[in-house]
């Protein structure tokens, strides 16, 4: 496993990107698995470190963000240093301003934060086939973009229903820029915030690692 890059956040906190090798076959896919972008959501960074330890040898390239959000996670608080919510922050033709700083504040401008232009130029970089990004508390399987049958094999796999919908707006929303305006398949695992990491890991691990190697 190789840190392929890094950047410095405004507190200093390393986001990293990790990959698990330097070239890839023509006929392989490029899958990024993506933790932490809310920093009071620490689960996916435990399941994606568990991750990169099992599935070293498949064909694919994976690329590994275990915390895109690192000074969120330190500060136990949605947003990021700045207090904003890096999964309102995205340059999608739906971005607007928010009507009031809260919890979902979306920045003074699309693509304002560290955290948000960091992962842009990883999948302008890389251009991955498939995006798998972890959130909670739902225990859903939601997708955006053409990732429906994916989510329904993840779904058999870790017995999560699978929803097209979260149910209310997100202006500004990842999903909506990687899978709806990009067409890039997006999993949006979303993970119960009542079970330990360890629990979690076993129960989405299988899904995971179909995920990795298909």
């Amino acid at each position: 496993m190789y840190l392929e890059k890094q950047v410095l956040t405004k507190n200093n906190n390393k986001i990293e990107l990790f990959i698990n090798k330097k070239d890839a076959d023509d006929s392989s896919k490029t899958i990024l698995f993506i933790g932490v972008v809310h920093g009071d959501e620490p689960q996916g960074e435990y399941l994606i470190h568990n991750l990169m330890k099992e599935v070293l040898e498949t064909t694919n390239k994976l690329l590994f963000i275990p915390c895109l959000n690192p000074d969120g996670r330190d500060l136990n608080q949605r947003g990021n240093s700045n207090g904003v919510d890096i999964n309102r922050n995205f340059p999608t033709e739906n971005w607007e301003v928010s009507k009031e700083k809260d919890i979902y504040f979306a920045g003074e401008f699309a693509g304002s934060e560290i955290e948000t232009r960091f992962l842009v130029e990883i999948i302008d970089e890389f251009s991955p086939d498939v995006i798998f990004i972890i959130h909670a508390p739902y225990k859903i399987v939601n997708y955006d973009g053409p990732a429906k049958e994916l989510a329904e094999k993840i779904s058999v796999l870790n017995n999560y229903p699978v929803q097209a919908d979260i149910g209310y707006p997100t202006p500004g929303s990842f999903g909506t820029y990687a899978g709806v305006e990009r067409n890039i398949p997006t999993i949006t695992l979303e993970l119960p915030d009542s079970m330990d990491f360890e629990t979690l890991w076993l129960e989405n691990r299988e899904a995971m690692i179909y995920t990795a190697i298909n």
